[in-house]
């Protein structure tokens, strides 16, 4: 054979050629179908939703409470009591658990209620109430508090679900949606309410068409829904027919009235008395003064005790003069003294108790509260003394006020005051708006500069109402001494009425200039004898009306005076803010 014939190409068999063409069509077909499958697979499988269940409540008896999970209640021969850190947190912030006593104490306008620890009765302002279940438990050291007593005092409304023992509890004002789920939903994986506007999250429960459901909030694309069993999860909004907004509405026994107000500005004196009262012979008239506080009253020992100055010579006297008399009981100013009777319920009531005694006994109008020097960690004990007292004195038609200080780092003397909720519980609070000098202060200076007084009274406006608060006024000056000696100058001080100061500065016969740092008229005078030099800021008619314009400005209910017995006839003059017509 040459070697041309052995160059040509050998051709292959036709069956050959058969068998390939028939594996490549298979081959095909067999992609086709696998990519039909993925298809299918990717279409019914879409959106990849999670087939993950996860529980929404845990434990038994959950407390599902403005739209959030909060613990769960305990249940205790029958009866169901709700954790009283949850009570306090979430629907009433002033109830209060003493360790001392073992009991809860809650208060309303006119009720204070207490209720020891596994005891079959209570005490509604120390009236016995008799129960056939305790209000209040205590387990593992946790107090709760009986759901029948939460429902009875405060505007709440409370479900319990047998099936899961859900304790649903809304309260009044409370708002969500109504919502319908739609009838026709494609996939099974639309139905279940999901932990995140995404199908990828574990959903906690699921849907039926038609289902009743709550909107509670709403995403670009899903609404967090709550169906009847008070499981909450996201669902897309194309799924669901939104209805109309619905307010729940709660009315219960417990109203807190609004507090006293006087329709003109109210101007209250201090009637200082240590040993004994006043003649009230002698007493000068005081034109556009309303209110006289006398302080009568003070804490005597640990017991509780109060030492008692009252009068009724005085209150006869002050109501003819149309004067409404205020009694003042103070701390005794002793930080330790009221720790001892502030920290239990017992001697709390038992101070309150003396002071209702006395303002029968000397026919008193209002009392006022004076509580410095205090820890400050005791704050809010003198708080919860207040909150106890204030529906015992209003309950009697007594006025309740308390004097504060301007807010500061001072711990015993401004930081200890809850001005916020002392704010809530009495008529009026009295700021003390003074001692920006005190009488031992290193540098002389003025009892309170007007600007000093309008910074610190701006920052107190942040806390406190304008319509609750009085602006005291220094009627007293200083007169500062400046000596030279060795160790340098020595700077001491003595206080004065204006009376007083007018005749030392008539003395030396010297002029008062007009200082506009302080916003009052000043004066300075050296003994050329012994080189001392004296220094006064003085209180008198510019200054006064000064303070009382600054408490016109403000809008606030008016200015109590430290005290009547500094004030020259000057003063009630200057004083005066633009009265109502209406009389208190």
């Amino acid at each position: 054979m040459s070697e041309l014939q052995m160059s040509e190409p050998q051709l292959e068999p036709r069956s050959v050629k058969k068998r390939r063409r028939g594996s490549l069509f298979w081959t095909g077909l067999v992609l086709f179908l696998l990519l039909c499958t993925i298809l299918v697979t990717i279409y019914i499988g879409y959106p990849f939703a999670s087939e993950e269940e996860a529980a929404y409540f845990e434990g038994e008896n959950p407390i599902l409470f403005n739209q959030q999970k909060h613990g769960n209640a305990l249940i205790q021969d029958g009866s169901i009591y709700l954790p009283f850190s949850f009570v306090q947190s979430q629907i009433d912030q002033s109830l209060y658990y003493e360790e001392a006593s073992q009991s809860i104490i809650l208060t309303t306008t006119d009720k204070v209620v207490q209720m020891p620890s596994n005891s079959l009765t209570y005490f509604i302002n120390e009236e016995p109430v008799e129960l056939r279940m305790p209000v209040f438990h205590i387990k593992d050291n946790e107090p709760y508090l009986s759901l029948d007593i939460v429902e009875h005092f405060y505007p709440i409304k409370v479900s319990i679900l047998e099936e899961s023992g859900l304790v649903w509890i809304e309260q009044d004002g409370e708002t969500y949606r109504t919502a319908q789920i739609k009838e026709e939903i494609p996939r099974e994986a639309y139905k279940k309410l999901r932990a995140e506007p995404t199908y990828r999250s574990p959903y906690y429960a699921e849907v039926e068409a038609g289902e009743t459901v709550r909107i509670e909030e709403e995403t670009e694309d899903f609404y967090l829904a709550r169906n009847q069993q008070g499981v909450a999860g996201y669902i897309e909004k194309e799924f669901v027919n939104a209805g109309n907004v619905v307010e729940v509405s709660v009315e219960k026994e417990r109203q807190f009235a609004e507090p006293l107000q006087i329709d003109e500005p109210i101007h209250l004196t201090w009637e200082a008395v240590y040993t004994k009262n006043p003649n009230t012979d002698q007493l000068p008239d005081m034109p556009g003064v309303h209110v006289v506080s006398p302080t009568w009253f003070s804490l005597a020992n640990e017991n509780g005790d109060l030492a008692n100055l009252g009068s009724i010579e005085y209150s006869n006297w002050a109501h003819e003069k149309g004067y409404q008399v205020w009694g003042l009981f103070s701390n005794s100013f002793d930080p330790a003294l009221t720790h001892e009777v502030f920290k239990t319920f017992e001697k709390r009531q038992y101070v309150i108790r003396q002071l209702l005694h006395f303002s029968q006994l000397y026919d008193l109008d209002g009392i006022n509260l004076d509580i410095e020097n205090v820890n400050q960690e005791d704050g809010p004990l003198v708080t919860q003394f207040v909150r106890e007292a204030a529906p015992y004195f209003h309950e009697a038609g007594l006025v309740l006020s308390m004097d504060i200080t301007f807010i500061s780092t001072s711990g015993n003397w401004s930081a200890f005051y809850e001005r916020d909720k002392l704010a809530d519980l009495v008529d009026y609070l009295i700021v003390m708006a003074y001692d920006e000098h005190w009488g031992t202060s290193p540098v002389a200076g003025s009892v309170a500069s007007l600007p000093w007084v309008e910074t610190n009274l701006q920052k107190l406006l942040e806390v406190v109402p304008p319509d609750r608060l009085l602006l005291g006024v220094p009627l007293y000056t200083r007169l500062w001494k400046e000596e030279m000696t060795a160790e340098g100058v020595q700077v001491s001080s003595e206080a004065l009425s204006m009376a007083e100061a007018k005749e030392w500065v008539d003395s030396k016969g010297i002029t008062p200039i007009y200082d506009p740092v302080s916003g009052q008229n000043y004066v300075e005078w050296t003994d050329q004898t012994t080189g001392i030099i004296y220094k006064m800021w003085l209180e008198d008619a510019v200054s006064l009306e000064k303070r009382a314009n600054l408490a016109e400005k403000y809008g606030l209910a008016g200015i109590g005076t430290w005290s009547r017995y500094f004030a020259d006839e000057t003063a009630w003059t200057a004083l005066q803010m633009e009265e109502t017509d209406e009389e208190i």
